[in-house]
């Protein structure tokens, strides 16, 4: 497995615990730390994208309601939630990294992560999505 996959497992886990507990990022992130082995490349692509998912908060889970027809955030499982909510950063803040692999990671994570249904939620989402992105961008 990549760094990069890793990292983002990682920030799925710490999202998934800041969400649920409410604690402070830094805190979360040194918890996981202290407890799990990581290599300096996954703590270092985990942290930017959890600093950078909470930096732009607000922006990125209003995006996701204007793709999420029929599905408010408060509804959608903590998991799918937070994976959106990275891949939605990624695509938005993170210009090294392909769309389509952005894209791919986030179905493959929540196959793996949420529930029998995650992935074509996340898939049906993240499409329409990457769909508005670059077709504002073309306009």
């Amino acid at each position: 497995m990549g760094h990069r996959r890793k990292a983002r497992e990682i920030a799925l886990q710490i999202l998934y615990q800041v969400d649920v507990s409410k604690i402070d990022a830094g805190e979360a992130i040194q918890l996981f730390q202290d407890n799990f082995g990581m290599s300096q490349e996954a703590v270092e692509f985990s942290t930017q994208l959890i600093e950078c998912t909470l930096d732009h908060l607000t922006e990125i889970d209003d995006l996701i309601k204007t793709c999420s027809e029929h599905w408010s955030l408060d509804r959608m499982s903590k998991v799918d939630r937070n994976i959106l909510r990275t891949a939605v950063c990624e695509f938005l803040y993170f210009d090294d990294i392909p769309p389509k692999v952005t894209l791919n990671e986030a179905i493959d994570i929540g196959k793996n992560y949420g529930s029998d249904n995650s992935g074509s939620f996340i898939n049906g989402i993240l499409d329409a999505m990457y769909s508005k992105l670059w077709e504002k961008n073309e306009d």
